[in-house]
């Protein structure tokens, strides 16, 4: 059976349970605790050394310990409903759009929340290292999710998806991402009328709401 090690109120662990809710992989689910730092103790380690979920362990064994891997993996496993895109074309927009969705919004925005929020002091980066917050960031990382928001609006005009044709991995990035952002205060409103539009035609899609 194919175990998800997964946080219920974490963006990264979501972004995994839409991608299996959508290719209709069954398995099952483990809660890791990550404000009592249960990723961060030796039984977890044991899991995946970099302390972080979601991880996924495959029928076979094999465990993949970030959502680039599992991503792919899934793909590969499961190819209906192609989700890395089926032309060369649409592989190459996707691949674009999920790196800049992940750089641009994903990172500003945990940019913005790890440095900012006093929960976590010396946790300013995810994994088993300690470092230091740094206040500039947080600010920093706000006006990035702005700017972020105000390119998925333009590029959401006159389109129903994020990258391609069809929903791909990108648009569960992205709804990830824009929910996500409510953790530092910023949400789609009247100067995003097309990233408004699109949320609500992926909130009617069941995944949406794991």
């Amino acid at each position: 059976m194919i175990t998800l090690y997964d946080c219920a109120t974490a963006p990264s662990p979501r972004r995994a349970r839409i991608l299996l809710a959508e290719k209709g992989v069954a398995h099952a689910a483990v809660q890791v605790d990550l404000r009592s730092g249960e990723q961060l103790g030796e039984a977890f380690r044991t899991i995946n050394p970099l302390c972080t979920v979601p991880a996924l362990r495959t029928d076979d064994g094999l465990v993949l310990t970030d959502n680039a891997a599992i991503t792919a993996w899934l793909e590969a496993q499961f190819p209906q409903p192609p989700l890395l895109g089926e032309t060369p074309a649409e592989k190459a927009a996707i691949a674009s759009w999920q790196w800049r969705v992940e750089f641009e919004g994903l990172i500003a925005i945990a940019e913005a929340l790890r440095n900012g929020s006093p929960a976590m002091a010396n946790r300013a980066l995810p994994g088993p290292v300690d470092y230091a917050q740094i206040p500039a960031l947080a600010e920093r990382g706000r006006a990035r999710v702005q700017q972020f928001f105000a390119e998925l609006d333009a590029r959401l005009s006159g389109r129903d998806f994020i990258a391609a044709d069809r929903f791909s991995v990108a648009d569960i990035t992205a709804v990830v991402a824009v929910d996500f952002a409510r953790a530092v205060k910023v949400k789609p409103d009247e100067r995003h009328p097309n990233l408004q539009r699109w949320r609500a035609a992926m909130a009617l899609r069941p995944s949406m709401a794991l």
